[in-house]
Formats: C-alpha cells, sequence, structure tokens
C-alpha cells in the first residue's frame, strides 16, 4: 500500500511562510537592565533587588505585555557591581553598549551616583529602587529617578525620633565612609542636634570592615545613651556583637541599610529585643497592606525564603518603566521618559510619582525594631 502525501500548495506554503514570520517580527525583544551586589557583604541584599525585578519581567512576559499595539517579551540584563564604584561604570557602560531600554538599579547610593552620568549620556532612563543619597537627583539628569525616600527624609525622622521616642541625650555616630552611610549619618547627626541631642563621639570604619574594638572602646569611654550607625547591615550585625561583649548598654539605630531580614542572624546574641530601631526608605499605609502582603507572599512561594528589604520597590520600579512604555506606545527611552517623568503607578508599595527631579512625590518611611529575632513595624511616617 502506498503511502499518500498531502501536497500543500505553493501559494498556501507561502503565506504560511509570511503568517509565522509576521508572528515573529511582531514579538519584539526589550531589554531592561538591572544592577545590584550579587557577591561581596551586600549580596543578600543585591540578590533581593534581583528577584524583585526577575518577578517583574516573569509576570509581564505570562501576561503577553503590549506596547503600541505590539506583543513585546522583556529580558532581564544583570549585571553585578560588588558596591564598587568603579565596577559600576564599568557595567553601565556594558548596559549601554548591550541597549538596554531602560535600568533598575543600581542598589547602593555610592554606586548608583557615578552611574547615572553614563545612562545620562546615553539618554537612557534609571530608576533606583533603594539609592538614598540626595546627591543622585541633584545633578540636573533628567534620566535619574527613584522610588525611595531620601537621607534627608530618613535622617531626619531618625533623629527626631531618637531624641523625642527613645530619650536619647548623648549620642555617638559611626558611619562606613561610603555616599550612603556618611548621607544619612550627616542627615541623622543635623536632625538629632536640632532636636536637642549632643553628639559625644564620631567614629568611622568601612563597609567591610569586621573588627571595631578599637572605635567602640573609645566610644565607650563617652558613655554614650545611643549610637547611630550609617552602612549596611554585613557591618552592623558585627558591631552589635561586639558592643555587646563590651558591656556598650546603648540603643543602636541606623537607616535602611541596616534594616533587613537578616540582621538577627548576623547580630546573634547582640541584637536584644526593642533596643535596634532601624528605618526602610519606603512603606505603605494601612490600606496598601494586602497589596504588599500578597507580594511578599508570591515572592517567599517563588524563591524560597523571605524578603530582605527592597525586592518590592524593584519590582514596582520596573513595572513603572513598562507602564511609561506602554503609555508612549514605545520602549525607545527618548520616547517615553517624558511618560516616565510624569507617571502615576499604582505599586505594591503604593503610589509611585516623581517631582521634578526625580525623587519620589510623598514618600513613606517605615520605622521598625526586632523581638525574638523578628522585624518588627513601630510606625509608617511621610
Amino acid at each position: 500500500m502506498q503511502n499518500k502525501i498531502k501536497m500543500i500548495p505553493l501559494a498556501g506554503a507561502i503565506t504560511l511562510a509570511f503568517v509565522f514570520a509576521g508572528s515573529a517580527s511582531a514579538q519584539e525583544i526589550v531589554k531592561i537592565g538591572h544592577v545590584a551586589p550579587i557577591t561581596g557583604p551586600n549580596a543578600h541584599i543585591g540578590k533581593d533587588n534581583e528577584n524583585g525585578a526577575q518577578m517583574a519581567i516573569d509576570e509581564l512576559n505570562a501576561k503577553g505585555t503590549m506596547i503600541g499595539g505590539k506583543k513585546v517579551v522583556f529580558q532581564l540584563v544583570a549585571e553585578d557591581d560588588a558596591s564598587d564604584p568603579k565596577q559600576a561604570t564599568a557595567v553601565a557602560q556594558k548596559l549601554v553598549d548591550a541597549q538596554v531600554k531602560g535600568v533598575i538599579g543600581h542598589m547602593n547610593s555610592g554606586t548608583t551616583i557615578p552611574a547615572s552620568k553614563i545612562y545620562f549620556d546615553a539618554g537612557i532612563p534609571q530608576i533606583s529602587p533603594s539609592a538614598t543619597n540626595p546627591k543622585y537627583t541633584q545633578q540636573g539628569f533628567n534620566t535619574a529617578f527613584r522610588v525611595v525616600a531620601n537621607d534627608g527624609q530618613l535622617g531626619g525622622v531618625l533623629g527626631r525620633y531618637a531624641i523625642a521616642q527613645l530619650k536619647g541625650k548623648n549620642i555617638a555616630v559611626i558611619d562606613d565612609r561610603t555616599a550612603y552611610g556618611q548621607g544619612v549619618a550627616e542627615e541623622f547627626r543635623k536632625s538629632a542636634i536640632a532636636a536637642g541631642g549632643t553628639i559625644v563621639a564620631t567614629q568611622f570604619t568601612t563597609d567591610k570592615a569586621i573588627d571595631f574594638n578599637a572605635i567602640l572602646t573609645s566610644i565607650k569611654s563617652k558613655s554614650p545613651d545611643l549610637v547611630f550607625f550609617g552602612g549596611m547591615d554585613a557591618v552592623a550585625g558585627p558591631m552589635l556583637r561586639q558592643m555587646d561583649q563590651l558591656g556598650i548598654k546603648a540603643k543602636f539605630m541606623g537607616g535602611d541599610g541596616i534594616c533587613t531580614t537578616e540582621l538577627p542572624a548576623l547580630a546573634g546574641a547582640g541584637l536584644k529585643d526593642g533596643e535596634v530601631v532601624c528605618a526602610e526608605a519606603g512603606g505603605v499605609t494601612p490600606a496598601g497592606k494586602k497589596a504588599l502582603d500578597d507580594f511578599k507572599a508570591a515572592y517567599q512561594k517563588k524563591f524560597k525564603q523571605e524578603v530582605v528589604i527592597y525586592a518590592p520597590y524593584t519590582y514596582d520600579a520596573l513595572m513603572t518603566m513598562v507602564e511609561a512604555m506602554q503609555k508612549a506606545g514605545s520602549s525607545d527611552p527618548k520616547v517615553y521618559l517624558p511618560e516616565l517623568a510624569k507617571i502615576h503607578h499604582k505599586g505594591v508599595t503604593g503610589e509611585i510619582a516623581f517631582d521634578p527631579k526625580g525623587d519620589i512625590l510623598n514618600g513613606t518611611l517605615t520605622l521598625y525594631s526586632y523581638k525574638d529575632g523578628k522585624r518588627t513595624l513601630l510606625s509608617v511616617v511621610k
């Protein structure tokens, strides 16, 4: 018995070929860069940010996002700057060369600020989910945005809280000499003095230090009732351990860099219930709590771990950028940048809109303490 082969007429074959070709060409690839430290002491926070960006990318692709009437496929181009300013500028140029349509990042102020010049020169919009140093948006770059409050707000609130709520009188201030650490420590110092506090000691360390005995011994001799640290949790944790070993009984404060779910593991016995207060440079009012809780549950299900701190803001930053592309009908940076500047995006961290400098409008702050090894909410303030 002979096999019968069904032949497709030539005209039909050509038509099918055009259909498939048209389908393929209609799917535009839109590359979005993300930069954070994926190696080094801040890698756990950097990976948290990257995970947040990847969640956004996966959701956008799953629902078949359209831009300008065409279905697009988003691709995350993730880079590691290791919290190093020189590496940050190198990977920024790499992303420019890769022709990304926008950048989410960097994580640290000290890397975000130098990288922002490269993105500005290339006309590529950049949204940082976590850089808080005011200088970032004071350079006159119309491509620079952030979705969290800056150090002026962060340090100011913490300084007032230290005096009014924690009854701090004699205060020691330590910073890690980074753009972020120095910035938030200086804003805290000014605010605490204005509120009636006295700075009895000022010390500094580095963002990679592990031994603080010399500066802590010097601070102990000044008998502070509160110590403020401008830096990250990877340094704050060992510092708290050594304060405990030296018998320093002072309360401990810091900005968003220490305000993570990882601090209890890093600090060990040095983290006393209710003795550490920190502020996250963002937060939601009770009305927005469900959306954020839902995000955190989805994050835990996807990555098998809790949000460390800024994954929701990274997610929102990317979603905000894509909404601007949709409103403009284009992923071309020069076309969607004006839409980004006037955007009003409803995110899981709240309403996102920017002032003329690129700072978030009406940014919130969330104050936390720690109890039984868990971060506990104190209040949300504007």
